[in-house]
């Protein structure tokens, strides 16, 4: 069993936090939260921002299914932080954040004031159209997100929101966790990392498009020394179905991946990685205002302006 220490303080603070009232709860943990953050970041070489539902966690069995090979290390513990180092000392700590939301956000400040923190770490930043993410982040929010990350976002929100009652038309529009957030999350990106030779974007498409040549772009931006023959084996390993059954299987010892229900197909981790899939989940009115403000408001950058 691979343990983290980094994991393990995480806890702890959810834990000791537990009995308070919520206003005291809240507070505490999102001030011990966001030095945990700093803490991860000051030990880390690697960084991965990423919102959920952009393939971040494919990218990470990906990646270490990828390590696993050329290490001798274990491929069940999907590593978030100090999983990897902990195994093998050669091996870089990685920092996986959203960097923009709740006690998280603190990374995005270091962005923004240039800071020293940030020097000598690379950054990976995983991009997917909106319109996909806002459709399967309404359901892992309602469905998935744990109850204390709710609360830490919602702690936040200028509009407050009822997971069990709000519909999905509504979560879209809502302006602090749906498609307006994520336009916004997105551009903030961009203009933080635009000209940084120690940062490199990606998107979920071409990563699905052509997860060989996208893995071994990654590898060479991280400096990671993966085989033409360990990277096709970690595509065929991460196929869509093989991930399936993996999930169903509970293959993996991280709790985030276990599988919550086999009867309820929404309640999955791996649920349907289609690309433009919201196109065929939305009416014509949604589609048409999801479409409307991309083409209006998203930063070209990621080509999603055009790409319905």
């Amino acid at each position: 069993m691979v343990l983290s220490i980094d994991r393990g303080l995480h806890w702890t603070i959810l834990v000791l936090t537990a009995w308070l009232p919520h206003g005291w709860r809240v507070r505490l943990r999102y001030r011990w939260l966001e030095k945990l953050q700093l803490r991860l970041l000051d030990r880390s070489q690697l960084l991965m921002i990423r919102h959920p539902k952009t393939g971040g966690t494919w990218l990470r069995a990906m990646l270490t299914h990828l390590y696993a090979q050329h290490y001798g290390i274990s491929q069940r513990r999907v590593f978030k932080s100090d999983e990897l180092a902990r195994q093998n000392k050669a091996l870089p700590r990685w920092a996986i954040t959203n960097g923009s939301a709740s006690w998280e956000k603190i990374v995005g400040k270091l962005f923004e004031g240039d800071s020293e923190q940030l020097a000598g770490k690379k950054t990976l930043f995983i991009a997917r159209h909106p319109g996909d993410i806002v459709v399967s982040w309404y359901i892992q929010y309602t469905k998935r997100t744990k109850r204390f990350k709710r609360e830490l976002l919602e702690w936040e929100l200028s509009t407050p929101i009822d997971r069990e009652r709000i519909s999905r038309e509504e979560f879209i529009r809502h302006p602090d966790l749906g498609l307006p957030w994520l336009i916004r999350y997105h551009n903030f990106w961009a203009e933080q990392l635009k000209g940084r030779e120690d940062a490199l974007i990606v998107r979920y498409e071409d990563l699905r498009h052509d997860t060989a040549a996208t893995l071994r772009r990654i590898a060479d931006f991280i400096g990671a020394p993966f085989s033409d023959e360990e990277i096709a084996s970690t595509v065929a390993f991460g196929d869509f179905d093989n991930m399936r059954k993996l999930e169903s299987s509970n293959y993996f010892s991280n709790n985030s991946l276990k599988l919550r229900s086999s009867s309820d197909p929404e309640m999955r981790k791996v649920r349907r990685a289609q690309v433009g899939g919201y196109r065929d989940d939305l009416d014509s009115e949604t589609l048409a205002w999801v479409d409307q403000h991309i083409a209006d408001e998203l930063d070209p950058v990621f080509g999603y302006r055009e790409a319905g």
